[in-house]
């Protein structure tokens, strides 16, 4: 019987009342193993009124409280590494190294939650004037909402609930229903370390489900990750509804490489951030910008390495790259290879044909090199989410940065070189939100903050890090004067002497 997802409302399984239910597929076999409760309207409206009932104790409960949950749950998360990991791999494909290696990027965020107590300190000026101070406070925003992506189904929800809660705010978490068994065991977990019921919520569903979100009157703030037009959406709907907003977008990354960089190690990090975890993920590198004469070195050293990469299923310890999430993705992601050489690229390696033996039903496609990509193909303009790589080529560091900055993404970039003189100027001149230098993938780490430029970003605030905690809560001033006790009028003797 096939097994059935439902919510998580209230520190208890509830189950889906709204008749409708989604299918989560195993990748890897293209079988129907799961079914996911999708949330009616007036299902939500529970989850969030839980939250708001949990908020009247949890917003005024003690830090000392709060990082104590906190601390039980980064151990037992780190206990269920395994668990979280197979879960993951199951629904979402990616072999069991990747889904580890997510595991312990959101992590990094529940360690940074653990420390809030620094985070939430505020500011005293005294004397401002005469026995005036002022002093300022951040505090609490009520019920949040989070509204997370298939790719990291585990990552993304610890990118953002577990500083929310740490800062006081109670939670509703709408995870992809393509894969939604991971959010659920999370928000196990943290009742298990002891989280009051209702300060973590997690319904499953669709439009239905969001929309009821963006439009509660209870829900105070909304955070978002996935593709440009539902962050440019979400950021509409929620901020006309008066809503604190961060909506994290699309990306088309580009990999900057000079003619003096290390070729060796660019192809090496331009496969891995290419083509792991199947290309489906944000910050990956989906554009090779070469400079001068090194392209046609460069792309046969990365054609070298990716046909060496080997292709199965998640949870075999030889697999090195998984299966797309769906048949239609994986369908739509072939179509920008078999279309690119009409559009004047040169295909280079086409993986649309890939099979794997035993799993012949599964969401398979191979890795794909593109060469010679003009800025005006569909291959170079869109978000293609798939183990695509194109390389295009300039004459100059202006002509590479010149394109790059085209792009209307902005989310991350990279440049290889050995000249520092040059990076430092790549840095201060990307439109970028992040950056690395001979590193491909620059996703910062827990404290700092996590977030793109451009139709990349939709809100003022990138996601953890002090942006996090900025907007999980709002600032307060509060100005002070108390007379001084030997003012106090005849007849009343505090001990203190007078000084007139």
């Amino acid at each position: 019987m096939t097994k059935t997802v439902n919510h998580w409302i209230g520190g208890k399984t509830v189950e889906g009342t709204s008749g409708q239910y989604g299918p989560v597929t195993d990748p890897a076999t293209g079988a129907v193993t799961t079914q996911v409760a999708l949330a009616s309207a007036e299902e939500v409206d529970a989850a969030v009124a839980a939250a708001k009932t949990a908020y009247a104790t949890w917003g005024t409960s003690s830090l000392a409280q709060r990082t104590t949950v906190l601390f039980r749950y980064r151990a037992l998360l780190d206990a269920h590494r395994d668990d979280i990991a197979a879960l993951i791999t199951a629904e979402h494909g990616k072999v069991h190294s990747d889904a580890l290696g997510e595991v312990a990027r959101g992590l990094e965020i529940v360690e940074l939650a653990c420390g809030i107590t620094t985070q939430l300190k505020g500011e005293l000026s005294t004397q401002v004037s005469s026995r005036v101070d002022v002093s300022s406070i951040r505090q609490s925003l009520g019920v949040v909402a989070g509204i997370t992506p298939f790719n990291f189904p585990a990552m993304v929800p610890m990118w953002m609930f577990p500083l929310a809660i740490a800062c006081g705010n109670t939670f509703v978490l709408k995870p992809s229903e393509k894969d939604p068994s991971a959010a659920n065991l999370l928000a196990e977990l943290a009742a298990e370390a002891g989280l009051p019921d209702g300060v973590l919520n997690v319904v499953h569903g669709d439009k239905v489900a969001v929309d009821a979100l963006l439009g509660h009157p209870d829900v105070a703030a909304v955070s978002f990750v996935g593709s440009t037009p539902i962050a440019r959406y979400i950021h509409a709907t929620a901020s006309a509804n008066g809503k604190r907003v961060q909506a994290l977008g699309g990306a088309k990354n580009h990999m900057l490489v000079l003619p003096d960089a290390d070729l060796d190690a660019a192809a090496d990090a331009a496969v891995s951030a290419a083509y792991g975890s199947a290309g489906e993920r944000c910050m990956a590198i989906s554009a090779v910008v070469a400079v001068g004469a090194i392209g046609d070195e460069l792309v046969a050293k990365i054609r070298e390495r990716a046909e060496k990469i080997k292709i199965g299923p998640g949870n075999d310890p030889a697999s090195e790259m998984g299966p797309l999430i769906t048949a239609a993705h994986r369908d739509k992601v072939a179509s920008y290879v078999t279309g690119a050489a009409a559009q004047g690229a040169e295909v280079v390696l086409d993986g649309t044909g890939h099979t794997v033996d035993g799993f012949e039903d599964g969401h398979w496609i191979g890795l794909s090199l593109l060469d010679k990509v003009s800025t005006d193909s569909d291959a170079y303009r869109d978000e293609i989410f798939g183990p695509v790589l194109c390389v295009l080529r300039v004459d100059t560091y202006e002509d590479g940065v010149a394109l790059m900055n085209a792009s209307p993404f902005g989310n991350g970039t990279a440049i290889f070189t050995r000249d520092g003189g040059a990076a430092r100027r790549f840095q201060l001149e990307i439109e970028a939100g992040m950056v690395g230098v001979n590193v491909p993938i620059p996703v910062p780490v827990g404290y700092h903050s996590f977030g793109g430029w451009k139709d990349s970003l939709f809100g003022d605030h990138h996601i953890y890090g002090n942006d996090g905690v900025h907007f999980y809560t709002r600032g307060k001033v509060v100005t002070t004067r108390w007379p001084d006790p030997a003012d106090a009028p005849a007849g009343v003797d505090l001990g203190f002497p007078r000084n007139h």
